[in-house]
This record gives C-alpha cells, structure tokens and sequence, in this order.
C-alpha cells in the first residue's frame, strides 16, 4: 500500500509543490488548508488531491483532521508541517496578536499535528516528520521577530523530538528555505525584491520544487539514517 501523507498548508506555494511531489511519487496525500477554499477546490482540480480544512493552530481540530484522513486513506505514515504565515512588523508597532497568531500557527502546528500522528507512529514503528523552517529562523530578519522565533523554534524542536523517535523507526527533519518564488515572496515590494536577490550567490529566487524535492528525499522509507538535521536550501544566502 502506498505512504500515506498529510502536508499542511499544502494547496499552494510551496505546500502545493510538495503536496503534488509526494503525489507523484506514489504516496497518498492529504492537503490541508486553512481559509481559501476557491484555492483548495482548484488546487484539487489541478492535482486531483484531496484537500482538507482545518486550523493547524488548534490542537482539536488537527486530531479530528488526521483522524478524517486516516479514516479515508490510512493511517498516517508523513507528516510535512509547511503551513506558515506572517505578521511583519518592528518591536515597535507589533501588537501581540501579531505575536501570538504567528507562533500558534508556525511552531505550534508543529506541536499539534506531531502530537496527533505520534502515538500511531510509536505503534507502526514508522514514521517521516518534516517540518518547513526558514533562513530567517537561522539568521532573523529586521521586522519579523515573531516570525524568526517561531522558524527558529522549529529548528530546536526537530532535533529535540528526533532524539524521541529515532528508536522507534521515526525520523523528524526540517528543511530551512531560503527565498522562494511564491506569492508570499512576490508580495514584497520590487525594490526590496531586488535588493534580496543581490544577496542569494546563486543570483535567483529558489523554485518550490527544489524544496519539494528535498522533502521526497527525507521522507522516503531508505532515509531512516537521517534525522534530527536542518536542510537548507537557499542559494548559498546563509551557510553555517
């Protein structure tokens, strides 16, 4: 039977590269989306994946979203926690909403939707967590602290819950994107844009496909010796 696989915020962007990646790859994925259901509805349409709705932020929801999805697929085998959002914003005029909405979403979708596939993982004696960080979780970024500390978080919380399953035939790894042309990335103004791009050695905005093919190689079954590590795929902006 193939892998089952849940992608969270996968209707676009990057989620929708990996989302369709895994696709055709053979596994049988779930796309979760948060809000824009015209999106999802074409996305399915496009890709044929099914496409679920629920708010990674809320731990209930995500139980009742797995549960949905292995009830109609199987039992959950992958988990990519792409879903991500931004509240920019200096220390100055961030409210704490901006806060708060940014690190439930970023880093506590993480908790949630690890918490809710856990348990049936320890049972199977499998399991392929990936979780999507960034560059500006390595480096920070003026203007995105709540941000830079939800991607950093999921940095530290990959290694730490890596250390948790790798006995058990479960592997946690992230992949740090640098930046990618999607419509968060084509939000910024063009002069900003520019002024990025200056900085990337390779002279070009990543493609969301380069970061789905990092995922398919860290969830595929022979990559059981991998864990606990941060791919970074951006360009050579940040090395360390």
């Amino acid at each position: 039977m193939s892998r089952v696989a849940i992608v969270t915020g996968g209707t676009r962007g990057i989620g929708e590269a990996i989302s369709v990646s895994l696709g055709k790859a053979g596994y049988a994925v779930a796309a979760n989306y948060a809000g824009n259901d015209e999106r999802a509805k074409a996305f399915t349409a496009r890709s044929g994946i099914a496409a679920y709705k629920w708010d990674v932020a809320d731990y209930a929801r995500c139980v009742a979203g797995v549960a949905k999805v292995a009830t109609a697929l199987g039992p959950v085998d992958v988990v990519v926690n792409n879903a991500g959002i931004t509240r920019d914003g200096t220390m100055r005029r961030m409210e704490r909403s901006g806060w708060d909405h940014v690190l439930d979403t970023n880093l506590g979708g993480c908790f949630n939707m690890c918490k809710a596939v856990w348990e049936s993982m320890l049972a199977r004696g499998f399991g392929r967590i990936v979780n999507i960080g960034s560059i500006n979780g390595q480096a920070g970024q003026y203007g995105q602290v709540n941000y830079a500390a939800a991607k950093s978080g999921i940095h530290g919380f990959t290694k730490a819950l890596a250390l948790e399953g790798a006995a058990k035939g479960i592997t946690v790894n992230a992949i740090a994107p640098g930046y990618i042309d999607t419509d968060m990335v084509a939000a910024v103004p063009a002069a900003v844009l520019e002024k990025i791009v200056a900085r990337i050695p390779v002279g070009r905005l990543g493609k969301a496909q380069e970061i789905a093919r990092g995922v398919l190689f860290l969830v595929a079954d022979e990559a059981g010796f991998v864990t606990g590590s941060t791919m970074s795929i951006n360009g050579g902006q940040h090395m360390y």
